[in-house]
């Protein structure tokens, strides 16, 4: 049989890490081939030698049955090969159009011309489905709408085999639908498809053959339609995985967290995004807040936890107001938070990782004395972590977190924020990113840290999510709180129903 890609052999290796090793993989035309693993076992990786990020120490690669040595993206895009990373390559400041065509622009005497790159644009948008507003600058549309930009920009540049890199890990349950159906328009086309994804209902969905790989070495390759969840994720972990957490009824006290009547404007267009929202989260309780992405649950948790200003209303932990408090002072009076941005809120990208596990702590005994920081306290306190939360990096404590995967950074986020043990702790998409194995691990510590006594607030556009870890269910619909339920008394498609705006509670 004769491929469209082969990689024989691949071992590429980091300091203090072997990511890739002796891996070989194999795509077939019109195939849409999912590649699976846990966080930091390689795939992106591999996929970044299959693109000319990364030079192989070993291994080759052949296109069309063609041995080839890819030396960079252009030598990639030359061979027909995109890659939608999973951390945009865009420019905010420059329209969608511009984006798209940045390094592939039409010049006429010294000056770019539009004309027929927005026609070509345009024609691809429509044939794929991939409705864009091409004079629209990036910073101002949605996640979901910039992953149809970076789509588009590989089929600008006439790509044939295309890689995805954990391309639903940023996007809504519609969104996530939209590009199911791109991906089967692909297929049809005769393109082929590398699909690197944690989701295995999503890999169920769209693949036919799946790659698993574990800490760097190639597990196993499986017809998908012939193979359980279980077998995948067992496979993938190395152990069986629970898929159903048992969790005791939980047993709430008093009120940790009360959020009296909030209005919260948007910094930029002094549109109102959170409407006289109302609700409270109790010790010894999981508080999700269910809703379509957009519809003010980022702007509720960046008002609680100071990004933003509040417009009017109030917010109390205890008894005590700390509605107009700093971002600091919040997080001293026992407010916890794993931001939806790992990157832009979460972490210090060029700093270590012992530096970026402490950065809620770092003024505080035993991280210095008289003002002088003690890094014998941050490594312990690193290493600590590390082992707990199962941290992966290829030089431990020390290793720059810009070099680490998403998922890991995601874990040591999330490992920062437990250790802390706030009276309120605030989760927006926690086990965004994150393999089978590690979210099972994330909502039982998410679950113990409420057994604790302590209370959790969840923002989840994940239904199965929060139903699996929450105590109570609130609603979100354009920028209001429609409803409060019970998840063990209500249904997916009842929340559905509020979600989307068709009904909403006379008591919100």
């Amino acid at each position: 049989m004769s491929y469209v890609i082969e990689m024989e052999n691949i071992t590429k290796t980091f300091p203090g890490i072997k990511a890739n090793d002796d891996i070989t993989l194999q795509l077939n035309k019109g195939e849409v081939h999912a590649l699976l693993g846990e966080n930091g076992a390689g795939k992106s990786t591999l996929m970044g030698v299959l693109f000319g990020l990364y030079q192989p120490d070993e291994g080759t690669i052949k296109v069309h049955g063609k041995q080839t040595h890819i030396r960079n993206p252009n030598d990639a895009t030359d061979l027909g090969i995109g890659m939608v990373h999973q951390h945009f390559k865009l420019v905010d400041r420059f329209t969608v159009l511009e984006n798209i065509i940045l390094g592939q622009e039409d010049v006429k005497h010294g000056f770019i011309t539009y004309t027929e790159a927005r026609k070509k644009v345009m024609s691809l948008s429509k044939q794929y489905g991939l409705n864009i507003e091409p004079d629209s600058l990036v910073q101002d549309i949605s996640v979901g709408q910039q992953q149809r930009v970076e789509i588009l920009k590989v089929l600008y540049r006439d790509a044939d085999i295309i890689i995805l890199d954990e391309p639903t890990a940023s996007l809504t349950p519609q969104e996530i639908e939209e590009l199911m159906e791109i991906l089967n328009r692909f297929k049809k086309e005769g393109k082929s498809i590398l699909f690197i994804s944690h989701k295995l209902e999503e890999i169920r969905r769209v693949a036919d053959r799946c790659t698993i790989l574990r800490r760097g070495k190639h597990i196993d390759t499986v017809d998908i339609a012939n193979t359980s969840n279980e077998s995948l994720a067992e496979k993938m972990v190395g152990r069986k995985v629970v898929f159903e957490i048992d969790k005791e009824k939980a047993k709430p006290k008093e009120a940790v967290l009360s959020v009296d009547q909030l209005n919260v404007l948007s910094p930029v267009s002094k549109k109102r995004l959170v409407k006289d929202v109302s609700f409270n989260v109790k010790s010894g309780e999981i508080m999700c807040v269910a809703g379509i992405e957009g519809n003010g649950q980022s702007e509720l948790v960046y008002a609680i936890t100071g990004l933003y200003d509040v417009e009017s209303g109030s917010v109390h932990i205890y008894d005590e107001d700390i509605t107009h408090l700093s971002i600091r002072d919040k997080a001293l009076k026992g407010v916890a938070h794993i931001p939806e941005d790992r990157q832009k809120h979460g972490l210090i990208m060029d700093f270590p990782l012992s530096y970026n596990l402490a950065l809620q702590k770092y003024f505080q005994s035993p991280f210095q004395k008289r003002g002088i920081l003690q890094f014998d306290a941050f490594d312990e306190h690193a290493d600590r972590l590390i082992e707990r939360f199962d941290v992966r990096s290829g030089s431990g404590k020390n290793t720059i977190v810009r070099n680490m995967s998403g998922g890991n950074q995601q874990k040591a986020i999330i490992g920062r924020e437990i250790d802390r043990e706030c009276s309120l702790l605030i989760a927006v998409q926690p086990t965004r990113g994150l393999d089978v194995g590690a979210i099972e691990a994330v909502q039982k510590e998410l679950i113990k840290y409420r057994d604790e006594g302590y209370a959790v607030l969840i923002i989840s556009y994940d239904l199965n999510e929060v139903f699996t870890v929450s105590d109570r269910i609130m609603v979100m619909y354009e920028g209001e709180n429609v409803g409060e339920f019970d998840p063990e008394s209500t249904t997916a498609e009842t929340l559905g129903l509020y979600m989307s705006g068709s009904k909403r509670s006379d008591a919100s």
